[in-house]
């Protein structure tokens, strides 16, 4: 029996695997001390406001925590202004407590990392951090309107996200990256290509090419529950192992057909479809087994929810799907 990280490898490259990948099983993702100050993290119902100054709640009821970006909680309120606000707030990533780091390295060192990957959970990434902090109106405003400001509040977060990589070795030495970073709504993208391109790509491209060759990490799962077909090509060129949170109007069967063998695409369940308070065992039994079908067996597929994390927001349906996904490897892998 393969490993969990073996069965993954397989999968991607459309190899030999055993069994379907299940959901998350493949991975360990840990919340660092960087990563939980300088990310979207609170506890349901409450607020904080992480360390590079956006109030993030996240309201009971809601799947997950949410930016306050508006009037005077914005940012910033001036792109062209964003080393005035910036710089002397964003945190060194070397200097956070040894306190907080000994509590990681402990949950660290229980995990088997012959058989599961850990990676950092990188919430939020390049795109998201930019509407974190001036809105997303604003975002794609600037854009057009002060490319130049843009590209260069993009070199800053890229030269951070660097140095937080240095760390992030030097302290756990991570085999695999967790990148969240949304780029579309159920349907379209936020952005066009061509934006994306500009913007976006060139800088995923140095990050990923960072944690890769210098950081020594074997995968990067980047997270967009959305649709974000159109970018499946520069995911491939951006380094990206797995795109996670592919909802179905990506067209999953037709994206392995196309890259299979290059990206893995998890996803298949979507959240805003199967994980409701009326959720129900037959529904997600019968989307796990209709995507299976549409992809050859599964090939190439990681039959998942598309939330960014093992869970989901009502009680149930997650562990549900792990156990008909399991009993699906005893009949698709005989």
């Amino acid at each position: 029996m393969l490993t969990r990280k073996q069965n993954l490898m397989e999968t991607i490259k459309m190899g030999n695997p055993d069994r379907f990948v299940n959901q998350f099983d493949y991975m360990e993702y840990i919340l660092d001390p960087i990563h939980n100050h300088c990310g979207g993290f609170c506890e349901v119902g409450g607020w904080t406001v992480n360390d590079w100054g956006v109030k993030v709640s996240w309201p009971v009821g809601e799947p997950g925590p949410f930016p306050h970006c508006e009037g005077e909680e914005k940012v910033l309120k001036d792109v062209t202004k964003w080393r005035d606000i910036l710089e002397p707030i964003v945190p060194d990533p070397s200097t956070y407590p040894e306190e907080e780091w000994d509590a990681t390295l402990a949950q660290i060192e229980q995990i088997d990392r012959n058989d599961k990957f850990v990676a950092p959970w990188f919430v939020n990434g390049l795109f998201e951090k930019l509407h974190y902090l001036m809105g997303v109106e604003d975002a794609m405003v600037n854009f057009y309107e002060e490319p130049e400001a843009m590209h260069d509040l993009i070199d800053f977060i890229v030269d951070w996200q660097i140095e937080v990589a240095k760390e992030t070795k030097k302290r756990y030495h991570p085999d695999a990256l967790f990148q969240h970073d949304d780029w579309g709504s159920q349907t379209r993208l936020m952005m066009s290509p061509e934006t994306f391109r500009e913007f976006i790509k060139p800088a995923y491209t140095k990050i990923y090419g960072f944690w890769k060759k210098e950081c020594d990490c074997q995968l990067i799962v980047h997270h967009s529950d959305s649709y974000a077909a159109d970018l499946v090509p520069d995911m491939i060129d951006m380094g990206i192992d797995i795109f996670q949170g592919a909802v179905l109007e990506n067209n999953i069967p037709e994206l392995l057909k196309k890259y299979g063998g290059k990206i893995a695409i998890q996803g298949g369940l979507d959240n805003g479809k199967f994980d409701k308070a009326d959720w129900s065992k037959e529904a997600i039994t019968n989307a796990l087994v209709d995507i299976i079908e549409k992809t050859n067996g599964g090939k190439g597929l990681i039959p998942s929810f598309t939330m960014g994390g093992a869970g989901t927001t009502f009680d149930g349906a997650y562990d549900w799907a792990t156990e008909e996904i399991d009993r699906l490897s005893k009949i698709y892998f005989k």
